[in-house]
């Protein structure tokens, strides 16, 4: 996982940092690569969708099109620098926390917030099909608040 420096007065080696983790990820770093995982990776962990992402790279004057930053999540995704956590079959958010971990969606704000570690346990788990390997299991636990 992509990890980045604290002061800001280190932009160069941030992106230089960048750069290195997308080599030994094998995606090249375009320059829009790099500007979207300064995005990404500039706040510590956190949930966004590409339409989130998208709006935070034009707030930064970066010049991506939606579907650029789409295509660069999915290639994050692939390569694991990023987490999918599909909440259903019309939203799916990238999580840049890529250790093993189950979730909680606000339906109310639409947000995708962390289950604690040792708060949430998969028991029996069913053996794979032939010729299949689990490579992961999601738990999405959706929250709704409780009117008064």
């Amino acid at each position: 996982m992509m990890q980045k420096t604290q002061s800001g007065s280190e932009c160069g080696a941030k992106g230089s940092h960048i750069r290195a983790a997308l080599r030994g990820s094998g995606l090249r770093p375009t320059r829009q690569r790099v500007a979207l995982a300064e995005i990404l990776f500039g706040k510590g962990n956190r949930h966004i969708s590409a339409e989130g992402l998208h709006e935070e790279a034009h707030g930064r004057l970066v010049p991506v099109s939606l579907a650029t930053v789409y295509n660069t999540l999915h290639q994050f995704t692939e390569v694991g620098l990023l987490r999918e956590v599909v909440v259903d079959g019309s939203k799916t958010y990238f999580d840049t926390n890529t250790d093993d971990h189950h979730h909680f969606f606000i339906e109310d704000s639409a947000e995708v917030v962390d289950i604690p570690p040792g708060q949430m346990g998969v028991d029996d788990v069913p053996s794979a099909p032939p010729g299949y390997e689990i490579t992961r299991v999601d738990v999405v636990v959706r929250l709704r608040r409780i009117s008064d």
